[in-house]
C-alpha cells in the first residue's frame, strides 16, 4: 500500500463537500459498518463529469477511497465513470490490507448510484441528454489539476528558463 498517497488523500479530502444544485446523487450505506456515502454529479455536455464530490461518515479508508474516486473520474464521461473498477481502484493505492479490501466496492456503489440516478432522470426528460450534446473542445484536454500547474518564466540572466511548480 502506498502509504504517502494513502495519507495525502486522507489529508486533502479531495471532493470532500455536498454540492448545490447537482445534476445526479448517489447514497450507499454500509450494512456490516454504517458508513455512509454520498456522491454528487455534476455533467455537462457530451456526458461529461465536469464536477464530482463526496460526502462520508466513514474512516480514513472510505475517505481516501472517495477522494481517490474523485481524482479518478473528474473528467471523464459517465460511461467511463461507469466502468471504474475496484482493480483500477486497488492498484492506484498500491493496494488496501485483507480487512479493507471492501472500501473500493463500498465507494464505487454510491458513485454508480449516482450514475443511475442521471441515467434515470435523462430517461424521464426531468433533466437534457447531455450525452446527446457535442462536447466543447476544452473538455477534451484531460483536466488540470493544481499540481500539474507550473508557470515558466526567463533567469534574471535571460539565459536560463525556471519552472515554478507551485
Amino acid at each position: 500500500m502506498d502509504f504517502a498517497k494513502f495519507q495525502r488523500l486522507v489529508e486533502e479530502r479531495t471532493g470532500f463537500r455536498t454540492m448545490e444544485d447537482p445534476t445526479a446523487v448517489g447514497e450507499y450505506l454500509s450494512d456490516s459498518c454504517g458508513d455512509l456515502y454520498t456522491f454528487y454529479l455534476r455533467i455537462g455536455p457530451g456526458a461529461v463529469i465536469e464536477d464530482v464530490s463526496y460526502f462520508t461518515t466513514g474512516c480514513g479508508f472510505g475517505t481516501a477511497t472517495a477522494s481517490l474516486v474523485v481524482e479518478l473520474v473528474r473528467g471523464r464521461t459517465v460511461d467511463e465513470a461507469a466502468a471504474l473498477t475496484t482493480d483500477e481502484i486497488e492498484a492506484c493505492l498500491g493496494g488496501y490490507p485483507e480487512k479493507k479490501k471492501d472500501y473500493p466496492q463500498r465507494v464505487l456503489e454510491a458513485l454508480r448510484t449516482a450514475i443511475d440516478d442521471y441515467r434515470a432522470k435523462v430517461a424521464s426528460g426531468a433533466i437534457p441528454d447531455y450525452a446527446a450534446m457535442p462536447r466543447p473542445a476544452e473538455s477534451v484536454s484531460p483536466v488540470r489539476r493544481p499540481a500539474e500547474t507550473a508557470a515558466v518564466e526567463v533567469s534574471a540572466d535571460g539565459e536560463k528558463p525556471l519552472i515554478r511548480l507551485h
